[in-house]
């Protein structure tokens, strides 16, 4: 219902036989490109603010371009970047990017790839991911105290620094390498572009990062690499046959772009790297942590990576996130699809309560589009208990509406327009309407838009059902959900304090959390948590119906929100589960939400004063 800006899309592709190989079997030298094409476009929804890709050719004579970039902003980012690409860009290499801005920093800057120019062929790094970095701050001092100055305070650019200093000195160790052997001239050259070795380079950079993240490179000589983050918290996926080996964010992508069954597609392992050698050779290599992927217990630590990483002493638990299952990733993949309708199908007891039982007097919906695989679970559910349901479609989702308007009174009027009703889809004052969504986050398009339009068809009572937990706490890893106060779980919480002169509740976090962030890092725990601790799960429900009601609104609401349980029981696989619990997989995301709570409170007194 309420769009998030979400992670990124990527997706790679590395070419193992030779072009003119593809040219004479599918008649086409944009092999390459085409697939490229069709695998961005399958992740569209992963990132419609810019879009960028970036091939590399092997075999170019000095004095011509063997590393090109294309670069566009937009929802049509990525039919303009591929309009502008031409037979000289073809290459062995290929790398595309979809971006959504979780930062606030937008223009075409910001789209990646980010490129890292240099006469070495070696030297060359091409940059994309679907990542944030919580402790970028500490990577910047450390990149400052070796005497280099970043651009750009960002964590793609200073990932590309710190990434290409470390290429840098891969690229110096086998200089000397091959002065040692004797080698001069070309031959130190060629022999340099022969043996980088990836890892030595993933080992020393990503060692410094708290974050989510899968990051991608290619380098001019001709080097390709992904690597997921040790907590796996971000998804990849792969898939090699006897021509190529490509990646993607999301596993139904390279299984529709290359025609394969779902036991064909590999995910990659967290902390795991994906290295395609220039040679062709593929390789996959832990760069951190461990190898036991599907478990909940520590996967490893950073400690023994070196004593200036700023990681030492770091647990790795493994934290797949949760929210790529409930809304994030496309409800195209099997165990996704199954996932959505068991989160769906688990919410039939407190719905029925809801309802009173009354099922024969109710018609059940979604909000559309993405609640649509647990509507089928949650009807699922209804049927066993009861037999026939009633189900409509009752909201319709419209184009989106151009609000060039520019007073704010017309603008909300018409952002409040973008949901329509089917009109005359239950009995007036007889039917229950008990309608679901993927999640509940600010609130904003219920109060506005949802609520008011459900009224117009004067049901007896409305069940607004939530498939995922009440959202309690930021995120830190690449969506944009960075502050509590948008949250109206955290809304009716604060509310609820204030209404019960709890206010010494709200000083003793605060200062808690100000002692929190005087320890080190990986010692922090979230103090955030103690606000929501006298409060019952409906007793805040409550609370946010009382302020998402509109004033003028007839019909009586109740909110329906998935357990937690229920979302493990759901999502066996996936336990990272911060935004509900405030369980932060790393120690950036405990020092993050101790400080936002800080801010807000502070940020309350002020305007107060």
């Amino acid at each position: 219902m309420e769009q998030l800006k979400h992670e990124c899309g990527v997706a790679m592709i590395r070419l193992l036989k030779p072009l003119d190989y593809f040219e004479k079997k599918y008649g086409t030298w944009a092999y390459g490109f085409n697939k490229l094409y069709l695998m961005m476009e399958k992740q569209h929804n992963r990132g419609q603010e810019g879009a960028g890709l970036a091939t590399v050719c092997l075999n170019k004579q000095p004095g011509t371009e063997y590393m090109f970039r294309e670069k566009a902003e937009g929802k049509n980012a990525i039919t303009e970047i591929f309009s502008r690409v031409t037979e000289e860009m073809a290459g062995e290499l290929y790398m595309g990017h979809l971006r959504y801005s979780t930062t606030g920093k937008s223009g075409l800057t910001f789209v990646h790839p980010f490129l890292r120019r240099n006469n070495w062929r070696a030297k060359n790094l091409c940059l994309c991911g679907n990542f944030n970095m919580t402790n970028i701050d500490e990577v910047f001092d450390f990149l400052t105290a070796q005497g280099q100055s970043p651009r750009i305070y960002g964590d793609s650019y200073i990932t590309l620094e710190l990434m290409g200093h470390r290429l840098d000195r891969e690229v110096e160790r086998l200089f000397t390498e091959a002065k040692e052997k004797g080698l001069e001239g070309i031959d130190i050259t060629n022999y340099i572009d022969d043996n980088v070795e990836m890892a030595n380079v993933l080992k020393t950079t990503m060692i410094h990062y708290d974050g989510g993240y899968v990051m991608c490179g290619l380098t001019g000589s001709g080097e390709m690499f992904a690597v997921r983050d040790p907590w796996g918290i971000r998804p990849a996926f792969f898939y090699r046959d006897e021509e190529l080996i490509a990646l993607a964010s999301e596993r139904p992508v390279l299984q529709t772009t290359f025609d394969v069954d779902r036991d064909k597609v590999v995910e990659l392992k967290p902390g795991q790297a994906l290295i395609v050698h220039k040679n062709g050779d593929i390789k996959l290599e832990q760069i951190l942590g461990g190898n036991t992927a599907q478990s909940n217990g520590p996967l490893g630590s950073a400690a023994s990576q070196g004593e200036e990483c700023s990681m030492v002493n770091v647990q790795y638990k493994y934290s797949a996130c949760s929210f790529e299952r409930i809304y994030f990733s496309r409800g195209s993949d099997c165990d996704i699809y199954q996932e959505r309708k068991r989160l769906g199908e688990q919410l039939t007891p407190a719905i029925m309560k809801a309802i009173d039982g009354d099922v024969d007097h109710t018609v059940f919906s979604y909000i559309p589009n993405t609640a649509e695989v647990a509507y089928y679970g949650m009807t699922d559910g209804v049927r066993k208990l009861h037999g026939d349901v009633r189900t409509e479609k009752v909201v319709w989702k419209d184009i989106k509406l151009r609000t060039f308007i520019s007073a704010n009174t017309e603008r909300n009027d018409l952002a409040a327009h973008v949901y329509d009703i089917s009109y005359g889809s239950l009995t007036p004052n007889v039917d229950n309407l008990v309608i679901i969504d993927d999640s509940i986050v600010r609130g904003t398009t219920l109060k506005e838009s949802i609520f008011k339009i459900l009224d117009r068809l004067h049901p007896k009572r409305i069940v607004m059902v939530s498939s995922s937990p009440q959202i309690r706490y930021p995120d830190y890893y690449g969506i944009d959900m960075a502050r509590l106060e948008e949250f109206c779980a955290f809304r009716a919480t604060m509310a609820l304090i204030e209404e019960r002169g709890m206010w010494q509740l709200v000083n003793d976090t605060y200062l808690a959390c100000k002692r929190e962030l005087q320890k080190p890092k990986e010692e922090m725990e979230n103090c955030v948590r103690a606000v929501y601790a006298p409060f019952t799960v409906e007793e805040i429900n409550n609370k946010i119906v009382e302020m998402l009601r509109p004033a003028d609104m007839q019909a009586p609401i109740e909110l329906v929100f998935q357990s937690i349980e229920g979302l493990h029981e759901a999502c066996p696989n996936h336990p990272g589960d911060w935004y509900f619990t405030g369980h932060y997989p790393t120690p950036g995301g405990n020092r993050l939400v101790n400080q936002a709570f800080i801010n807000y409170i502070e940020s309350k007194t002020s305007a107060n004063k």
